[in-house]
């Protein structure tokens, strides 16, 4: 099995600090792009969010829309794109942990809980590293 891909702690650092923007396709190939404030850490290998709207996003990830998220210091000229497969949850642990995020933030209960398992992440810091992957766990890939 090839090692997942894991987020470290300068990305952890920068999700708590910038605000991310989740994209996903709807049909054949229409993005769909937005900030979500709620898009945090839940593991090393794994982002979350609390899904309140219920609208184009959860439509796309219920469909099997893969998912990415960036993220960007635009001061530090850095930043980090999460690509992945989304799972939708609306009991169990996952779930527990976003109703305790919108309690502890002043949110409603959320319609759903999104998992974001990751598959690879990519720098978009400014300069020659822009586009490399950092970690990756496609099958044959290398970093």
């Amino acid at each position: 099995m090839p090692p997942k891909a894991t987020v470290t702690g300068p990305m952890k650092t920068m999700l708590e600090t910038q605000l991310p923007v989740l994209a996903t396709v709807s049909g054949p190939a229409t993005p769909n792009i937005g900030p979500k404030r709620s898009l945090r850490v839940y593991d090393d290998h794994t982002l979350i969010y609390n899904e309140n709207t219920g609208g184009r996003h959860l439509e796309n990830i219920e469909a099997g829309s893969r998912v990415a998220v960036a993220v960007i210091d635009r001061e530090a000229l850095d930043g980090y794109r999460f690509l992945g497969h989304a799972e939708v949850a609306t009991d169990g642990p996952a779930w527990d942990n976003c109703l305790e995020f919108a309690a502890a933030n002043g949110m409603k209960e959320p319609k759903r809980a999104v998992l974001i398992h990751l598959d690879t992440i990519f720098s978009l810091e400014s300069g020659a590293k822009a586009g490399t992957v950092i970690t990756d766990e496609t099958p044959g890939s290398s970093e």
